[in-house]
């Protein structure tokens, strides 16, 4: 059964009163409400993020640092209106499309935003698969990669129906995890002893040598994309379904109209981690690796291990580790929330339907990893099925949101000014065009 007030802020119920009678509420320190948004930044940056910013770095040292602070700005447009949405409109954002627009609008976004998680799960499967083979034996690799993902899978399925408050021991949980991730990769970074002054002439706007601008091409039987590795970096850090998905994490909260200042300095706090430690990765592999290969996380380990020393390099593998930990729950947990808002079921985390539809996506994430584990072959496939959701997935909500953010009805007088809709319209720009390539790439795998 739901828990009414779970991951609500420390303090009372009440019932309505009068404004001239209401007595004054305690509001918390803006440090105790941060959140939802970190919660957010864990699952933006999961494995993925780690490999393309690390890539990034190696192939181009510190000159797309500015690139990455714009987009950061375009994620906080977005997370910042994903929780103003949830507080001001009282509801999350696809209970509000069902009742402004209709339930099958909102079923299609919420089905589409599942099946995006469920294609996409099999790879935080693989991250852990893969840290744990960065420090197990090599003789052991064979039994304790699929075991370790089998027993993470079951105890994670254990924990959603034991779990009484479960927002609260995720928010809590991811709160850790961060300085984990915080601390590991701080060290790295002061190990590295990168040169500050090239660091900081990173943050003025310039195109690197050896970037060539054009469409993917299909040469010799494989795909060429000569801005891949930039529109990932995009793609990855700017993440229009943890913007969207902001609107629930807020609801969880129980956050109102009245924590409006609260949720605008979470969404920024998370925006600011996420930016932080992908910078972080970025320099330090532009200080470590320039000029190496670093295109997954067993090569980035294996590669780093000389370089930082023995310290360093455990150090990294523990901040690895939470990496690939922090979107594995999450990713599921979101995929299993909304498709349940979507068709209108109860869709708190510690509800029935949630809980149900997030043991679906897990499995569907476990039993697909073990096939590439056993086969040592790709889904590819499902990462085809996964790009095509994109595809539709990504402006859908881009526009969604924007919609939802200047409509009266929903956001009243905090509905958004023109700055924000400035950036929220480049923000959809950038959305739309990163979909049009990952479309053309869809044909071209498919042709």
């Amino acid at each position: 059964m739901t828990q009414p007030n779970e991951g609500a802020p420390d303090r009372p119920p009440s019932s309505p009163q009068p404004a001239s009678d209401a007595p004054a509420v305690a509001r918390p320190p803006w440090w105790r409400s941060i959140g939802p948004a970190l919660i957010t930044a864990c699952v933006v940056f999961g494995p993925g993020s780690l490999v393309i910013s690390s890539n990034v770095g190696a192939n181009y040292g510190y000159d797309l640092v500015w690139l990455l602070l714009l987009t950061g700005v375009l994620m906080a447009t977005y997370l910042t209106m994903g929780a103003r949405i949830g507080v001001v409109g009282g509801a999350s954002p696809c209970t509000l499309l069902a009742r402004d627009v209709g339930r099958p609008f909102a079923a299609l976004i919420g089905l589409t935003l599942c099946l995006t998680c469920a294609a996409f799960q099999f790879s935080n499967n693989i991250a852990v698969a893969l840290a744990v083979g960065a420090i197990a034996p090599e003789a052991h690799q064979g039994w304790l990669q699929p075991a370790s993902v089998v027993g993470l899978n079951l105890v994670l399925i254990i924990f959603l129906f034991s779990a009484r408050q479960i927002y609260r021991v995720i928010e809590r949980l991811m709160k850790i995890m961060v300085g984990v991730v915080l601390v590991c990769f701080v060290f790295n970074l002061i190990a590295a002893r990168p040169d500050v002054l090239a660091v900081l002439r990173g943050f003025v706007p310039s195109i690197p040598e050896g970037i060539e601008f054009g469409i993917p091409q299909r040469i010799g039987g494989s795909i060429e994309d000569p801005l891949i590795l930039i529109a990932s970096l995009v793609g990855t850090t700017f993440s229009v379904a943890g913007a969207f998905f902001q609107g629930n994490l807020v609801r969880e909260r129980n956050w109102s109209v009245e924590d409006y200042d609260g949720s605008i300095g979470d969404a920024l706090a998370g925006v600011g981690v996420l930016t932080l430690v992908s910078m972080i990765i970025m320099v330090t592999a532009g200080t470590v690796i320039l000029g190496k290969p670093a295109d997954n996380i067993g090569t980035l380990a294996i590669t780093l291990q000389p370089l930082l020393g023995p310290v360093a390099f455990a150090v990294f593998c523990v901040g690895l580790f939470a990496v690939a930990m922090n979107p594995f729950l999450i990713n599921a947990m979101i995929g299993g929330t909304i498709i349940a808002d979507g068709i209108g079921k109860p869709a708190r985390f510690a509800d029935l339907w949630p809980r149900l539809f997030t043991v679906a996506v897990l499995l569907i994430g476990m039993v697909v990893a073990l096939m590439a584990l056993q086969t040592g072959q790709r889904p590819v496939n499902l990462m085809i099925f996964g790009q095509a959701l994109t595809v539709i997935g990504n402006p859908l909500m881009a526009g969604t949101m924007l919609w939802l953010a200047n409509r009266p009805e929903v956001m009243g007088q905090r509905r958004n000014h023109w700055p924000t809709n400035l950036l929220g319209g480049i923000g959809f720009v950038v959305v739309l065009l990163l979909a049009i390539r990952v479309l053309w790439r869809v044909i071209l795998q498919l042709s």
